[in-house]
């Protein structure tokens, strides 16, 4: 895949931008715009593990979900630009306080300066590369990944096209996570582990809405059809948490009940997944770290 930066095509979204004068839908320009560089310890057990996630939080997003839990960094595009020179050392200094592994939270948008940070570090980094995402790639770009990300952690966020649509403006979000979750598999294989830690392969994660407790469980049926309950690992999220009113959307106005959560929970158990679920407990705002560039 080639990326033109006069001329955007990197996302779903295939706006077109010319990122040397203005940012593209996603908020991205001509670089790195990051958050947060620091131990996380709020993924699921095999990722954050006893030492921490070394866990990158990159600015700007091509989804803008309405719901949107990073809302800071996500939509308002707050953070620090910095080169791919400075990108290799955080890396290098995340790996230095024992992390895990380096996880790239929504860094698509980013990927060819994402990329030549990888390559700055390649030589002195030991630890796997964790590609933390929305689902909403396209899967050439997930290609351009082989050879540098060794476990992929995608949302599947919307089964139904029209909850795509009114939450995230993306019809097309169901197809397209499809695909690009098809390819990360492709390049990952069945989940590795070394001990309790993860160290290749392909988490999903689904984060049950309000309101949606049918949709997610229709998912998970096609999750198991489509790609079986062998090849990945399935982590089932109860976080969500209203951090603003929607008032378009007043469904979203509210935590799920544990009756939604747990009906989600019994078919993902009944049907031989895999994976992690969340206690309840997690949908709180305090779960959502400071963006307050850190690390960077």
């Amino acid at each position: 895949m080639e990326f033109q930066l006069t001329n955007c095509r990197l996302c779903p979204r295939r706006c077109g931008t010319d990122r040397t004068k203005s940012n593209g839908v996603c908020g991205g320009g001509n670089g790195i715009k990051a958050a947060r560089a620091a131990l996380h310890f709020g993924e699921e057990p095999c990722i954050s593990g006893s030492c921490g996630s070394g866990t990158v939080f990159f600015s700007g997003c091509q989804l803008h979900c309405c719901f949107c839990q990073n809302d800071p960094i996500s939509r308002h595009n707050e953070g620090k630009i910095i080169t791919p020179q400075r990108l290799a050392e955080i890396f290098l200094e995340l790996q230095q306080q024992n992390a895990h592994n380096i996880n790239l939270v929504t860094a698509d948008h980013l990927l060819p300066w994402i990329l030549e940070a990888l390559d700055l570090a390649k030589p002195q980094l030991h630890i796997p590369v964790v590609y933390n995402c929305s689902g909403y790639e396209l899967p050439e770009a997930i290609t351009m990944l082989d050879g540098y990300v060794d476990i992929f952690l995608p949302d599947f966020k919307f089964f139904d096209t029209e909850t795509a649509r009114n939450y995230a403006n993306a019809p097309d979000y169901p197809a397209v996570a499809e695909r690009a979750i098809a390819q990360m598999l492709a390049i990952t294989g069945k989940p590795v582990f070394e001990g309790n830690i993860l160290k290749r392969g392909c988490i999903i994660r689904h984060l049950v809405l309000p309101g949606h407790r049918h949709e997610s469980i229709a998912l998970l049926h096609h999750l198991k059809n489509t790609f079986g309950t062998d090849n990945c690992l399935l982590s089932l999220m109860s976080q969500y948490t209203p951090m603003r009113q929607i008032p378009q959307h007043p469904q979203l106005n509210r935590r799920i009940t544990k009756m939604e959560y747990n009906s989600v929970l019994k078919t993902a158990q009944d049907l031989g997944f895999q994976g992690y679920l969340q206690d309840k407990s997690s949908a709180n705002s305090i779960y959502t770290p400071e963006f307050d560039n850190t690390g960077i």
